[in-house]
């Protein structure tokens, strides 16, 4: 049988297909199609790095505010993703007092460290252990939700958040059942955070929500609740996904390859190379998503104005003219700078707090349990395109 045409196989991709492993069709459109209309989801994949860089750095031609978006639709707007201008510079500047690396250091060992071994001294005892669930992302939502101002909320129900908004962002297929999940919980949080946001109002502290409301406000009065609560969100949504699901991801590849298992353990000062191979290897968000201003060629093709895109960054990460042998996982590669964290003035304003996470995360992982190895009964499965990761992680622990 005569292979499809790059058209024919466009048209053909699904959304089961994309979220079971996006990484072969990525492949393919880079070679042969690298900027191309995906029906399915109905956006432009770009799949290149050096457009996808393109698309992610000149706003005047790729806008972030998009005529319909399922992050927007999921938790009203102006989100700071989803928003240029004065607008993002003003969100932006809520979060940069509390994310810049120079702040992030000065309290992230504290801040994290005693959580993971919280987490795990909870796995003594056993002989298996699935970390997804018990470790990774209770670590993820307890340290946000402790920099956030909200752990008491408790780690089952900041995980239970996630998932359901996680439902309703990646939907850019528009389906009907992810949208209600993710807007219903959009609203509950609404209702569960009015008492939070009631408190900060009238004083200040150092958490997250208060610097989103009172940073850099000229007047020394605070930013409207309806205006911060959709980044809120974001912030809930990405900054529990990324450093949790990146550290399964980055633990789960260190784990299959015994030979750079043993080498981070002998030398945790490989573990910052480590986390960064992982994040590049499966980028735990897959897509900053922009609109064309206008028609614009690249990559070979005309995106017509108005087109919703993907800049595709876990597929730029994989760039065979960038990375060499780029489906390997392999912390010994040249240093070279990923998109992991998108690019231009939408660069992840979490990154440095993402790495440290990831990175103690781990460290406090193999000094509790040197001898942890795959459970071979259970390997892991992945799943997503938009965010990816491992739906579980199943380990033996000694």
């Amino acid at each position: 049988m005569l292979e499809s045409t790059i058209t024919e196989f466009a048209e053909s991709v699904t959304v089961g297909e994309l979220e079971a492993d996006p990484y072969p069709i990525y492949a393919r459109l880079r070679r042969e199609a690298p900027v191309c209309l995906i029906p399915a989801v109905g956006l432009w994949f770009v799949t290149r790095y050096d457009d996808v860089e393109y698309v992610v750095t000149h706003p005047a031609e790729f806008t972030a505010e998009l005529a319909d978006s399922p992050v927007d639709r999921t938790f009203g707007s102006p989100t700071i993703i989803t928003v240029d201008g004065d607008r993002h510079q003003d969100l932006r500047r809520g979060l940069d007092s509390k994310y810049r690396p120079r702040q992030v250091n000065a309290y992230i060992d504290d801040l994290v460290r005693p959580i993971a071994e919280r987490m795990a001294g909870r796995l003594a005892g056993r002989q298996r252990a699935e970390l997804m669930a018990s470790y990774f992302e209770p670590i993820s939502v307890l340290s946000l939700g402790r920099v956030l101002g909200i752990d008491g909320f408790g780690e089952d129900r900041l995980r239970d958040w996630f998932w359901r908004l996680h439902e309703g962002v990646i939907n850019f297929e528009g389906n009907p059942e992810r949208e209600q999940i993710g807007s219903a919980c959009s609203r509950e949080i609404d209702v569960a955070l009015a008492p939070v946001f009631d408190g900060l109002e009238a004083a200040g502290d150092d958490s997250t929500i208060s610097h989103l409301l009172h940073s850099g406000v000229a007047d020394g009065s605070c930013r409207a609740r309806d205006y911060v609560m959709p980044t809120l969100k974001v912030i809930l949504l990405g900054g529990m996904q990324e450093p949790g699901h990146g550290g399964g991801s980055t633990l789960a590849a260190l784990l299959a390859d015994r030979s750079q298992l043993e080498a981070v353990r002998d030398d945790l000062g490989l573990l910052p190379a480590a986390v960064e191979e992982g994040l590049r290897w499966m980028s735990p968000i897959g897509t900053q998503t922009r609109q064309a201003v206008g028609d614009i060629e690249i990559g070979g093709a005309v995106i017509p104005g108005g087109a919703p895109v993907g800049a595709l960054v876990s597929a730029a990460n994989r760039d065979e003219t960038r990375f060499t042998d780029p489906d390997r996982f392999d912390i010994f590669r040249p240093r070279q700078v990923n998109l992991a964290f998108g690019g231009g003035r939408h660069f992840c304003a979490g990154h440095a707090f993402s790495r440290a996470q990831i990175r103690i995360a781990i460290d406090v992982l193999l000094q509790h349990y040197p001898q942890i190895s795959l459970d071979p009964a259970r390997p892991p499965e992945f799943r997503g395109w938009e965010f990816r990761a491992p739906r579980n992680l199943d380990v033996l622990l000694g």
